[in-house]
């Protein structure tokens, strides 16, 4: 599908990743095109999955999970299984990606407070070792893809 998208459903993306809530007339004002227009490619970019959901962006201090962190975990062996049991249980763990090189898993984790991380962090550790990274800010939040740049090549 990113062969065949195009600069306005790349426009539609950034304006749905910028504001999710917008009403169609007004993204449609935005990318220049007619309201019944925007409509059809969003429900396309929805259909192949390229929008896969819509969110609210949660200001994780403001409700209460004061501490941020990411956390590196070694996973010997094959059997993932029981770390996805986990995964789906403890809510705290916001993002799990699993990556090469020395480390599996990359986790990022909110918590209340130092404790309710060191609880988290414990279980995580029946796993396999971990290192802990607590964030001190987000220099740059999360943002979405943007249109690639051409190469010149």
């Amino acid at each position: 599908m990113a062969e065949s998208l195009d600069t306005t459903d790349w426009s539609i993306l950034a304006e749905l990743q910028r504001d999710g809530r917008v009403p169609l007339t007004e993204l449609a004002r935005r990318v220049s095109l007619s309201a019944s227009a925007t409509t059809e490619r969003v429900r396309r970019l929805e259909a192949a999955g390229v929008i896969s959901g819509y969110r609210a962006v949660v200001d994780l201090g403001k409700v209460g999970y004061a501490v941020l962190a990411v956390v590196r975990l070694k996973y010997p062996g094959s059997r993932h299984e029981p770390l996805h049991r986990l995964l789906g249980e403890r809510t705290e763990i916001l993002e799990c990606l699993r990556t090469t090189g020395d480390d599996c898993y990359t986790l990022k984790i909110t918590a209340t407070s130092m404790a309710h991380l060191e609880k988290v962090v414990d279980e995580l550790a029946r796993f396999g070792s971990t290192t802990t990274n607590i964030v001190y800010s987000e220099t740059l939040p999360f943002r979405g893809p943007h249109a690639p740049v051409p190469s010149n090549g």
